[in-house]
């Protein structure tokens, strides 16, 4: 089923303009349709000319969120692409990456004036509770020496009506939370400026810099909830992260360090 738009389709002018002088910092190639914009870039990673790869695909066939699942998208209805980011040589394997960037989508959603966004460790972004968008985030192999990741995002704009995704009963699009949507080569736009301001801060900062944001959103923050995951089961108090982005959980026995990315959370009733 396709979603109905009235969206133009995506152009590197219309993309170009609204990043103004930060335009030249992105290499951004655009697809109609691919299995994955993150395989796209893992499979074959551009040369490194200084600037940041990214592909934007109208629609994924095979697209992937955590724990194998599928990532469905929608020509018109998503906005789904992956960019590749570099780090300096010999840096440690940056940790906390898909929290930066989920806190860089609920910047630039909420410039939109999208209320009610939270973030759910260790990757998703949610509207009061319902997920609005997905992060993956996957190490380049071979790298050992220039740590680089591939950063990809998926974003509902409008679901086709009758959308049902399984195992993921609460979920939302931008169109339910603003009056008109926004062109969507405007919105990548505004989404690769946050990406590329807030990647700068980790960069130099680290985590650390954009912990106290990320807390701000916590969905879950201070609330009881149940993580499972590795063939375990831990209950506890939601008690955030810590400064290399591990999710903390106040249980029975202390305070709990969770760092596998396996892991599903749930409010406990």
């Amino acid at each position: 089923m396709t979603a109905p738009t009235t969206e133009q389709p995506f152009t590197a002018a219309a993309i170009a303009a609204p990043l103004g002088t930060l335009a030249s910092a992105f290499d951004v190639r655009l697809l109609g349709e691919c299995a994955s914009t993150n395989s796209e870039l893992i499979d074959a990673p551009p040369a490194d000319d200084g600037r940041i790869p990214v592909v934007v695909a109208d629609r994924q066939t095979a697209g992937r969120g955590r724990r194998g699942r599928l990532w469905q998208s929608w020509p018109g209805g998503s906005l789904t692409f992956s960019a590749l980011w570099r780090f300096q040589p010999g840096a440690p394997v940056p940790a906390g990456l898909s929290l930066v960037a989920g806190l860089a989508v609920v910047r630039a959603l909420e410039k939109l004036g999208v209320e009610g966004l939270q973030l759910k460790w260790p990757n998703d972004v949610l509207v009061h509770g319902d997920k609005l968008a997905g992060i993956l985030v996957e190490l380049l192999p071979g790298r050992a020496r220039t740590p680089a990741a591939v950063v990809g995002i998926g974003l509902n704009l409008r679901l086709p009506a009758g959308t049902s995704i399984p195992d993921q009963p609460g979920v939302t699009d931008l169109a339910a939370h603003l009056a008109e949507l926004p062109d969507r080569s405007a919105l990548l736009a505004s989404l690769l400026a946050e990406l590329h301001a807030l990647f700068e801060t980790y960069a130099a900062a680290g985590f650390p810099a954009l912990r106290g944001a990320w807390q701000q959103r916590n969905a879950f923050a201070d609330l009881p909830v149940r993580v499972s995951g590795e063939g375990r089961e831990l209950d506890g108090i939601c008690a955030g992260v810590d400064e290399d982005g591990a999710l903390l959980i106040r249980s029975d026995d202390g305070l709990v360090r969770i760092l596998s990315g396996e892991v599903s959370l749930r409010v406990r009733q």
